[in-house]
Order: structure tokens, then sequence, then C-alpha cells
């Protein structure tokens, strides 16, 4: 059934607000008519992961504290849209939700921020990196065992004030942020993702949905990013196989090249000792078994005790 209204729900932060943005401009050159002011509306809910910021994630209770609220106003019928960064949507979604369509993927990079010219080898002895993903820690870890690694959360602008002002010696951030906030340029060293693995989802915006809003679903499936949806898709059955949450350091990228889909997935220990890779290659019909499959190796090599 045609509705007058489309409402989309975000968090309140100014990259989630810039993925609206990009959201709508998406939806109103496939759908002029929506482009009628008061046709989309915007409702700015405030999550427990923007409440509590001086804990790490995994404490708390996972990624998925970013989006229940969200996911709750959508499930009460009080917005058609949630706005997400994938990389911050929980292993699996909430009955009678689902991922409708993804936007076109900026750079899955990661970013180190630190003074600048300063790598990841030419950091001092022992320096003090603000960072409160256990993906990035044990990465990190593994490549310099010696530095010390301090729970940092906040806003892009919040972790960048921390290094300049000298509380820390570096940070870590998703380069699309920092390209979607219009730094430019970017200030810090973009890392490899076969030397460095991105979160699932980085890089890609998601917009959820209920099943049954059919209307909704139609507008969603005009800008979903084909590409895009493939990898993200490889890179969740992945995070699936290895009933992932942001208490396991998992990293996972999917990309096309020459027709087929390419695959680097990730397992680490937080402190760094123990690192996992999984590579797949296949046909880009068949992303979602390759990311199983890949799952299912990293989990069988997980030495005992990993998921506990």
């Amino acid at each position: 059934m045609k509705r007058s209204k489309l409402r989309l729900g975000t968090r309140g932060s100014p990259l989630a607000r810039r993925q609206v943005d990009l959201t709508i401009a998406a939806l109103t050159t496939a759908h002029p008519e929506l482009a009628e002011p008061g046709t989309i509306e915007t409702a700015v809910i405030r999550t427990t992961g923007d409440r509590i910021v001086d804990r790490p994630l995994a404490e708390l209770g996972g990624k998925g504290l970013f989006c229940k609220e969200i996911e709750a106003a959508l499930l009460d019928d009080e917005i058609d849209v949630a706005v997400h960064s994938v990389k911050d949507l929980p292993t699996w979604l909430p009955d009678g939700l689902v991922l409708a369509a993804v936007l076109e993927r900026e750079d899955p990079r990661d970013v180190l921020i630190a003074r600048e010219g300063v790598t990841i080898e030419t950091l001092p002895a022992g320096a003090r990196v603000g960072s409160a993903s256990l993906r990035r820690q044990g990465q990190l870890l593994a490549l310099r065992p010696d530095l010390q690694l301090e729970m940092l959360r906040g806003n892009v602008q919040t972790r960048l004030d921390r290094v300049a002002s000298g509380a820390i010696d570096a940070t870590m951030l998703a380069l699309a942020g920092l390209k979607r906030l219009g730094f430019d340029p970017v200030p810090g060293i973009p890392l490899d993702v076969a030397s460095f693995v991105p979160a699932v989802g980085q890089g890609a915006v998601g917009l959820e949905a209920r099943a049954s809003d059919h209307w909704t679903l139609d507008l969603l499936a005009a800008i979903n990013h084909r590409e895009t949806d493939v990898c993200v898709r490889a890179e969740r059955a992945m995070l699936d196989a290895l009933d992932g949450s942001c208490q396991t350091p998992i990293g996972g990228h999917a990309w096309l090249d020459g027709g087929q889909l390419h695959l680097r997935g990730l397992l680490a220990e937080a402190d760094g000792r123990h690192i996992l890779i999984a590579d797949r290659k296949g046909r880009i019909d068949d992303g979602v078994a390759l990311g199983r499959d890949a799952g299912l190796e990293l989990r069988s090599q997980a030495r005992p005790g990993f998921f506990d």
C-alpha cells in the first residue's frame, strides 16, 4: 500500500547524519516523487552505545547496542527504515526485520592516526594506542606486541582530538567515515586490507526494514548496490558461521575482481598472539556459501575454548 511519508531512523552522530543524507539522495534520485518537501522524515534515536562511552562494547553486550533502540522503533512502526553502518549490525537481525538494501561501499580500509608520517612500524616503543575494537587491537599487537592499548570510544572528532592533544600516541578509524565527513586529505595512513583486515561490512551503509512492509522494500530495492550487497552478504555469512559478536576479534572483507568474488576472513586473539586467516575465491553467486565455508574453517582452527 502506497503511503504519503517515508520515515527514516538513525543515530545522531555527524557520521550517522551524513549517511542519512546519502540515503535520501539515493532515494530521491531513484524516486523523484520522494523529493517533495515533507515526504521523507528523519528521526534521531539515541542508542545505548551512544549513551555509554566509557566502557568497551564487549563488556556492554555487543555492537547491537548501536542498533537495538532503532530496531525497536522499526518493529513498533515508528519508523520505516533504519539507517546503519553495516559494521554495527549484529550478526542476527530481530525476527521480522531484513537488511533490505546497501548503498555503494566507500573505501573499507582502516586508517592509523598518529603524528604525520608515523606508521605502525615506526610508532615509538610502548606507544599508547586508543581503540575499543578487539579486531584492531589483535592485529596491532600481532605486528607490535610492545604497544600499549587503551580503551577509546567516541565520535571521529573526539578520537582525533585525543591524538592531537597528546593524550595518546595514535588511534585507528575507518577511512570510509573520514571520507564521508569530508576529511581531505585524510589525517592518517590507510592500511592495506590484505595485511590489516577490516570489520565485516566496513564502509557500507545498510538499510533495514520490516519484512512485511512491501512498499518500503520496493523503494529500497531500487537503490540497492548489487556489488556491495554481494560482498556484504558473503562477509556476514562468514560472521554467522563464526557465531561472531563484538566480543570476538573477527575481520572480513570481500571484493569482486575479474568476475569472481574474493574473501579474506580473520579470527584473532585480542592479545595478538594467534591470528588465523581464511581466503576464498569463487563465483559471485556463491558468495554466501563461500563466506560460510571460510567461517567454518576459521572456527575449526580456533584453539579449544576460544568461543567460550
